[in-house]
């Protein structure tokens, strides 16, 4: 092992550890409620879509949703990253997240699909998606409907968003799909 191959394999360690910090940050800032600690974990110019650039438009879409629900934790639960190339990297974080909203407390299963990105030494987000496989009051199991708050918001689409999942199920013959759910993810 040379010196370089050293260096390289030290900053792959040292960026595993950044980009798992993300997700425990971005955890401890919706639950704290800090907007401008949540919207620096990502790039500058993060892309919101039809609303614009930028963390400003990141931030005036993110605070109406926090001011629906009045306590959370977000439990992360595991992180996977793949890299690109030394600055841009892929991951999936689960996380296991409850709310307080009036009487309710919804408790969510989600795993956030990311893009990573290093800029100045610093590595951020440079997207997040989120998705569910259930939410529910937590006096209650998962069940169909498996999206239940809140109203209106994300489908669930997990498990059925996942690479292998469709061609899984294809390739088995042992048990019939709907013996095992009654409501069966549409294939993507």
């Amino acid at each position: 092992m040379n010196g370089d191959d050293l260096l390289q394999r030290i900053d792959r360690i040292e960026s595993v550890q950044a980009i798992q910090q993300l997700a425990i940050r971005y955890a401890l800032a919706v639950d704290g409620r800090d907007l401008d600690g949540w919207v620096a974990l990502f790039v500058e110019d993060v892309n919101c879509g039809r609303h614009g650039v930028g963390r400003a438009v990141l931030r005036r879409l993110i605070e109406p949703d926090l001011r629906t629900f009045y306590r959370s934790i977000h439990f992360i639960c595991g992180h996977r990253i793949e890299f690109d190339d030394p600055d841009h990297a892929r991951g999936v974080v689960y996380c296991r997240a409850e709310h307080e909203t009036g009487g309710r407390w919804p408790v969510m299963a989600i795993a956030y699909f990311d893009s990573y990105e290093r800029r100045n030494g610093t590595w951020y987000f440079a997207r997040r998606q989120e998705k569910h496989w259930y939410s529910i009051d937590a006096a209650e199991r998962p069940a169909p409907p498996f999206h239940q708050w809140p109203p209106g918001r994300a489908e669930c689409r997990l498990p059925g968003d996942f690479e292998h999942w469709a061609d899984f199920w294809e390739r088995s013959e042992a048990v019939a799909v709907g013996a095992l759910t009654t409501e069966p993810v549409e294939k993507p």
